[in-house]
């Protein structure tokens, strides 16, 4: 269950300090699909086998979720699982950096979402925006 936490080169090292990460994680991801194929899911659920990809949604579009629903409609398989996440809180040394400096949107996890089926990938485990209530 890899990660592909960034679509654009330039944002990955601004902001985590890694060189060449969409091309390196792309290699990787092509060399497990081709390993394993598309994931496989038996008749009680259980996944068997297979690719199941995972990508944390990112405020003001940086994540670059546009060009990873691309790249694995495209360049692996429509018929990738994409775990689409939601979770991203701001945390540590966040509120240093005002792009990331708040939660994600529920508009803009919808457009994620909308991206991802724009693409052609089907297979989403979408998880829907919590809304907290102080009580």
């Amino acid at each position: 269950m890899p990660d592909m936490k960034y679509g654009d080169a330039q944002i990955a090292r601004q902001y985590s300090k890694i060189r060449n990460y969409p091309s390196v994680n792309q290699a990787a991801l092509r060399e497990m699909h081709r390993q394993v194929g598309d994931l496989q899911i038996d008749e009680r659920g259980v996944a068997q086998r297979g690719l199941l990809v995972r990508h944390l949604v990112l405020p003001n579009s940086l994540a670059g979720t546009a060009q990873i629903v691309r790249f694995l409609a495209e360049e692996i398989s429509k018929n990738t699982y994409l775990n689409l996440m939601d979770q991203y809180r701001p945390h540590y040394r966040a509120h240093l950096i005002p792009e990331l400096n708040r939660r994600l949107t529920s508009q803009e996890y919808a457009q994620a979402v909308e991206m991802a089926h724009a693409a052609g990938l089907y297979r989403l485990d979408e998880r829907k925006p919590i809304i907290w209530f102080p009580r």
